[in-house]
């Protein structure tokens, strides 16, 4: 027997339609012997964090061998949430009361903290939105796909669609791949573009559609046959890296990609870098990048800077580079629409 708690934002009524995608996605519903015990992902523009757990000998839940709890938040922070719900969860197991549950998610969303027990007091000041976005592992992305990873940094520049595949067993390394990625365009603050777990479903897969930027995980192979989802196609686990028909003419490399390409490997290759110091040096590198973008662009009449293909043609670029640079500055705000 398995039960499924909900703990939704106070007042919020949770529909049959969320219930089943919650329910599916904790995996209790299924036969499957091996789960993911901490899994999380966007859902109707709100992050999900769902923390499963076995009954053990001397937990007062008699009729249960495994429970999963689902907290649906408008924030993203992975660490804040695990630790959460490994409070939560063991009042549940202690107690057999799902109330109690619900008393220590209220205290947290009116006081900012509730009780551990043995383990002190949890406070919601001690995860910080930055901390939660800086902890990411590019380097052992960078180092795996060496000077292609410039690929996936001029996609994100440029507001592609990225889809990164790793097989069922490897869920955990998915989850930490697609969170670190947006971290290679650190200036944007943006994590609402990362959908660390999806499946092929159709309710999945339309909301997704409304997006025209992201980076969104899956663990089927056959994913990589629907390149109407991506423009950008990465397979962690061979440590390819594949470009839709559709976007080759946008991502076209020109030396400038391979200059940037060679730092970001430099930087994952230099063992005194932390990895906050990596997303540092490339977001410095991202800034030179931009600063010399809008050098170019021309004062308009309203005051504001603007770059047309005009000012780019008259420094007769290669068309690669050109092309890059006139989609990047549409991308920052600095072409006129």
């Amino acid at each position: 027997m398995a039960a499924l708690c909900e703990l939704i934002s106070a007042g919020l009524i949770v529909s049959q339609e969320d219930r089943e995608f919650y329910l599916q996605k904790s995996q209790i519903a299924s036969s499957t012997e091996h789960y993911v015990q901490y899994l999380y992902s966007q859902w109707k523009k709100k992050w999900y964090y769902i923390y499963t757990c076995d009954v053990q000998d001397g937990d007062n839940l008699p009729k249960v061998t495994q429970f999963s709890l689902v907290l649906v938040t408008k924030d993203f922070n992975p660490e804040k949430y695990e630790m959460l719900s490994k409070i939560l969860t063991k009042r549940y197991r202690k107690s057999g009361n799902p109330s109690y549950m619900l008393e220590s998610y209220l205290s947290v969303i009116t006081r900012g903290t509730c009780s551990a027990e043995e383990n002190g007091k949890f406070f919601v000041r001690d995860f910080e939105r930055n901390k939660a976005l800086g902890n990411c592992h590019l380097k052992d992305i960078i180092e795996s796909l060496g000077v292609e990873t410039i690929i996936l940094y001029t996609a994100l520049l440029l507001k592609k669609r990225i889809v990164v595949y790793y097989p069922q067993n490897q869920i955990s390394s998915l989850l930490n791949c697609v969170r670190s990625l947006p971290s290679l365009v650190w200036h944007r603050q943006n994590w609402e573009i990362a959908y660390p777990f999806l499946e092929l479903n159709q309710a999945e897969l339309d909301e997704l559609k409304l997006n025209s930027c992201y980076v969104a995980g899956f663990c089927d192979a056959s994913v990589e046959g629907r390149s109407d989802l991506y423009d950008v196609f990465l397979n962690v686990t061979t440590a390819q890296i594949s470009i839709a028909p559709s976007a080759k003419e946008s991502l076209a490399m020109g030396k400038l990609h391979k200059d940037i390409a060679m730092f970001i490997v430099k930087c994952a290759d230099n063992e005194d870098l932390s990895e906050q110091q990596i997303v540092k040096e490339i977001e410095q590198k991202t800034s030179e990048l931009l600063n010399n973008l809008k050098s170019l662009c021309e004062t308009s009449e309203d005051g504001k800077k603007y770059l047309t293909l005009e000012s780019l043609n008259q420094r007769k670029m290669a068309p690669a580079t050109e092309n890059f640079l006139f989609s990047l500055a549409a991308c920052e705000g600095l072409v006129k629409l």
